[in-house]
């Protein structure tokens, strides 16, 4: 049996799925936006709303493909006689798969994930700018450039990464070279924030960190 038309089409979900991540990207920027300029809440839990869509679609599409996969990976293994109904055999897994749905996937989701973590540290920075507001100009300036400074460059940071494991944030570049040159010597890379205890940093476990960007570019822009 030839599965070449099933690669092409499983080929086409997953730019669909691009499409999604796309989407998914783009309502998280929109979102920073609307804390950024102070919009209503209510605008901004639309934006939370259109994430969980994203994230409905996602799911389906998902299980929709790994329902592909596994129908072909059956036939691989017990080589039928008879060329079986793949439609149908695929229906049934991916109907075994939706029926153990729960509101609770959808908040797993990792571009959710990381929405939620973005629009709380837009709304911290935005806090914290308030409450700097009612103490000397000189020190609340202080504070809020520390956060801005890399623990490996010491400088302010252009393009910030933040650890999803211990939640500390680097310059991208300053800390992907340690950890490429760390690999090629085959040792672990520490955190470099002192006092950190992670010692096992990964260049997967970084994500751009969109709102302390935001946040460094309205620093310099006053």
């Amino acid at each position: 049996i030839s599965f070449n038309s099933v690669d092409s089409s499983l080929s086409s979900l997953k730019n669909c799925q691009s499409y999604i991540n796309t989407g998914m990207d783009i309502a998280t920027h929109v979102a920073l936006d609307l804390v950024e300029s102070f919009n209503d809440v209510e605008d901004v839990n639309s934006m939370e709303n259109v994430m969980l869509e994203y994230a409905a679609m996602d799911r389906e599409l998902n299980h929709y493909m790994k329902a592909i996969e596994e129908t072909v990976h059956q036939i691989k293994r017990e080589k039928p006689e008879n060329i079986p109904d793949l439609k149908h055999l695929v229906h049934e897994k991916f109907t075994a798969l939706e029926s153990k749905n729960t509101d609770s996937d959808l908040q797993k989701n990792e571009k959710y994930i990381y929405f939620k973590d973005q629009l709380k540290e837009m709304r911290k920075q935005y806090n914290d700018n308030e409450a700097i507001e009612q103490i000397d100009e000189d020190i609340a300036v202080t504070q809020s450039q520390m956060n801005f400074i890399c623990p490996i460059t010491q400088v302010e940071m252009k393009r910030p990464v933040r650890n999803k494991v211990c939640g500390h944030t680097y310059e991208e570049d300053a800390i992907i070279k340690i950890i490429q040159t760390r690999k090629q010597q085959k040792k672990k890379v520490r955190c470099p924030k002192i006092g950190c205890s992670h010692a096992d940093v990964k260049e997967s476990d970084l994500v751009p960190d969109e709102a302390l960007k935001r946040a460094i570019d309205s620093q310099n822009k006053q």
